[in-house]
């Protein structure tokens, strides 16, 4: 017996002891608050790099609007709009459509460019293209190209509001142009400019190739094709300080636009004879005629009227009333 329980006493003392549960949660607890530690730690690594990868994205998008603002100066608003909003691709590719073109250059620019330091021409240059530009925009236009003193403008691509309104806003904005040219000769004046500054300006509405021309490397969206060469035909022709325009163009704003036929010309490139137009003005802007009188009736009324009316009226009504009739007929006599 003695034996035995020495034996079983012997085997508890080898027997490694069990931890008590609250020390298993201790334990458990303290591990816990260690791997929440590494994880906050880490959200917090998360959190510094998402800021920094915002700023860094944020300061490129900047750049990239900045940049694309400095470029989007070398392209028509209408093209760049048409480009970022997806509707229109970069490649070679072209398409035919019924446009109206606009030339205008500077008459006897080059006199004025020998009479001017470089300094004040480019002044002066940079001035009336802005000028022009502004206009041009607000009317809806794409502006192709500067060539020196010249611009190159169209109507009807990327955006088109139907050939009519086109040929419409074309000739409105030439128009304008011109209104403005002449606000402007007192301002050159006084930069020195004794000749007055005046512009031709040529319009013509025909089928033309438009689209993006040159190689993989570099486009240019630009107009080619009959249709622009009788533009700038016209604009050869057309007299300082106004705008001439073709019958195609003159068929679409006949009805808005007061014009005076020009004749037919005989234009370089083009085997017919061209009608030509000189644009005066817009017939909303004319004087209206006042309503023409008929006498006839307006005598029979005035009878009517003065028929028996010295009965109704007093002696001091009839006074006035004879005064005011002989200073109408005195206004008859004068005008005879």
């Amino acid at each position: 017996m003695k034996k035995t329980q020495k034996k079983n006493a012997g085997q508890n003392t080898s027997e490694p002891s069990r931890p008590s549960p609250a020390r298993v949660l201790r334990e458990e607890n303290k591990s816990l608050r260690s791997e929440l530690e590494d994880l906050r730690l880490l959200y917090e690594a998360t959190i510094e790099h998402g800021e920094a990868v915002e700023d860094q994205l944020a300061e490129q998008s900047a750049r990239m609007e900045a940049l694309s603002k400095q470029l989007a100066k070398y392209l028509s608003p209408q093209v760049y709009k048409s480009i970022f909003e997806g509707r229109q691709e970069v490649k070679i590719a072209s398409t035919r459509k019924k446009l109206t073109v606009f030339f205008s250059d500077i008459a006897d620019f080059t006199e004025i460019a020998d009479r001017l330091e470089s300094e004040d021409l480019t002044n002066i240059l940079n001035q009336y293209l802005t000028e022009m530009s502004d206009i041009a925009l607000k009317h809806g236009a794409t502006i192709d190209k500067y060539v020196g003193d010249a611009i190159v403008i169209f109507f009807g691509d990327p955006e088109t509001r139907g050939v009519t309104e086109d040929a419409l806003a074309c000739v409105r904005m030439a128009i304008e142009m011109q209104n403005r040219m002449r606000e402007l000769e007192h301002v050159w004046r006084e930069a020195g400019i004794a000749k007055p500054v005046k512009c031709r300006m040529g319009i013509h509405t025909d089928y033309c190739t438009v689209g993006n021309f040159g190689s993989n490397d570099r486009l240019d969206y630009t107009i080619i094709g009959g249709g622009v060469n009788t533009a700038s035909r016209l604009e050869t022709l057309a007299k300082p300080g106004s705008i001439l325009i073709s019958f195609e163009t003159f068929s679409q704003v006949k009805d808005q636009i007061t014009c005076a036929s020009n004749g037919e010309v005989n234009v370089k490139g083009i085997a017919y004879p061209v009608s030509t137009y000189e644009v005066v003005g817009l017939k909303s802007d004319e004087p209206k005629s006042p309503p023409l009188v008929n006498v006839t009736l307006m005598t029979r009324d005035l009878i009517a009227i003065t028929d028996g009316l010295h009965e109704t009226i007093s002696i001091e009504e009839r006074t006035l009333l004879v005064s005011s009739l002989k200073s109408a007929l005195d206004r008859l006599h004068t005008d005879d």
